[in-house]
Formats: structure tokens, C-alpha cells, sequence
């Protein structure tokens, strides 16, 4: 018998490729965490979840009716967030200059995540997907 406490969880939502939908992800995703009784990553995982929104909003949208699809999956060890856009361009780690502003995105996310990465898109879509993972330790 699969105990519910370790039953694959899944939310998925897509979202307009818009910096004023930022906030509403770091809610979901919070929201997602608390559920699922995992409140000590909630810090971790939205830090980690706006810095890609804001990347494929900035690098990745093209116009009003772009979108960024958002997953999020609890496995019972791991956390992983995957974010979706239709740019095929992989994202590339920089090193910004010390009063930069912008340029921090991906080592945060590294720093944050156990593994990062990307994938292609799914069958029949253009894109990419950036994803991160974060192992369940700690009281949950």
C-alpha cells in the first residue's frame, strides 16, 4: 500500500510570460508547499522559482500572449519545479560585474537547488525547459 504521504504530487499552471504574474507564482508555489506540509522549503523553492519566472520573462517572451508554463512536483524525496517557455535558447550562467543589477538569476538557483538543468520541450512544442530540484530533508 502507498502511503499518501509519499504519493507523487503535481500542480501545473500556465501563466502570462508578464513580470506582474511573478508575484501570483510565488504564491501558488508557496501555497503548493504549505499543502503539502513542506513549509521549511518554501524559502528555498519560490527564491528559486521567481529567479527562472523572471528569466524567461526577460529572455524568453516575445509578445503580450506569451506564457510560461509553471510545474511543480513533490515526489516524497524531491521538490522539482520546471518552468517551460517558447525560447530555444538554453539559459547560460553569467558573471555580472559587482554593481550589476541583473545576472544573478542561475547562481541563485544553483546556490538554492540540489540540480538544475534543462530539457527539451515536449512532443509538438517549441521551447525549452529550465527545472530545478530540491531534496526533502527536515521535518515535513
Amino acid at each position: 500500500m502507498i502511503s499518501l504521504s509519499r504519493a507523487p504530487r503535481l500542480f501545473q499552471v500556465a501563466v502570462a510570460a508578464d513580470p506582474s504574474y511573478a508575484g501570483g507564482v510565488r504564491r501558488m508555489v508557496a501555497a503548493h508547499l504549505r499543502l503539502w506540509r513542506l513549509p521549511h522549503l518554501i524559502d528555498d523553492v519560490v527564491l528559486a522559482t521567481d529567479e527562472l519566472f523572471a528569466n524567461a520573462v526577460r529572455h524568453a517572451s516575445t509578445g503580450p500572449s506569451d506564457t510560461v508554463a509553471v510545474s511543480l512536483e513533490y515526489s516524497g524525496d524531491e521538490v522539482r519545479v520546471t518552468l517551460a517557455d517558447s525560447s530555444p535558447v538554453p539559459p547560460r550562467p553569467r558573471t555580472p560585474d559587482t554593481g550589476a543589477e541583473t545576472g544573478r538569476g542561475l547562481s541563485i538557483v544553483e546556490a538554492l537547488a540540489d540540480d538544475w538543468g534543462t530539457d527539451p520541450p515536449g512532443p509538438g512544442a517549441i521551447g525549452k525547459k529550465v527545472w530545478f530540484s530540491i531534496a526533502v530533508r527536515g521535518a515535513t
